[in-house]
Formats: structure tokens, C-alpha cells, sequence
């Protein structure tokens, strides 16, 4: 599953420069698909654009993750990354979006693959 950032954040942004797959925004930051990816384009819901596309901060108040970059660090660390250097530990498993370690390490694939 992917890891979310619950309202308990204090907003020191520890866990932004350790997510490999650049997935972690500061609050009110528009976020890109090809940032810390080798993505150049993206389909979504069948229209292309371009992957350096601005797309709209998911939080204005707190940092958080981009569910659809998240890799819970899969291919890459042994455990999340943020919720290992998060001093409120308030980077925890997001429940509404589980996924397995081979959907993880699929995702890290597409996300990376050039």
C-alpha cells in the first residue's frame, strides 16, 4: 500500500529529500508525474500530457504523498524511507490504497524505466 501523511505533520519536511521517487510535496506545492521519475508523458483517464505538467497540490496545510508515485521505497530501501526519519511518525500505511510488493515493484519499474 502506500504511505500517507495523517494531519499530525509538523511540516519539517525530513521525509521530502528521502523518497526516491519524489513522491512527497510541501503543502500547497503543485506536484509533476516526471519529477525524481524517468516519466515523460502520462496517460490519464485517456489524455496524454506531457509528465512535467504542474498538477494541483493534494494538501495546502501539510506535506504529502502522491499515491500514485508511492513505492513504500519498494526496489529501493528495505522500509519507507520517510516513515523512518519522520520525528511525529505521521507517515503511516495509506489503507484506501493497498497494494502488493510485486504491484509496488511494477510501479518502481514503470516510474523509472526510460
Amino acid at each position: 500500500m502506500a504511505i500517507m501523511i495523517t494531519d499530525v505533520c509538523i511540516n519539517c519536511g525530513a521525509c521530502e529529500p528521502e523518497c526516491p521517487n519524489n513522491a512527497i510535496y510541501e503543502g500547497g506545492a503543485a506536484w509533476r508525474w516526471g519529477e525524481g521519475t524517468a516519466l515523460k508523458q502520462i496517460s490519464k483517464d485517456g489524455i496524454v500530457m506531457d509528465a512535467n505538467t504542474p498538477q494541483e497540490p493534494l494538501s495546502n496545510e501539510f506535506y504529502y504523498i502522491v499515491t500514485d508515485k508511492c513505492t513504500e521505497c519498494v526496489g529501493f530501501h528495505e522500509e519507507p524511507q520517510c516513515a523512518a526519519v519522520c520525528p511525529v511518525n505521521c507517515c503511516v500505511p495509506d489503507l484506501q490504497h493497498q497494494e502488493t510488493k510485486e504491484e509496488l515493484l511494477k510501479k518502481k519499474n514503470w516510474l523509472h524505466s526510460t
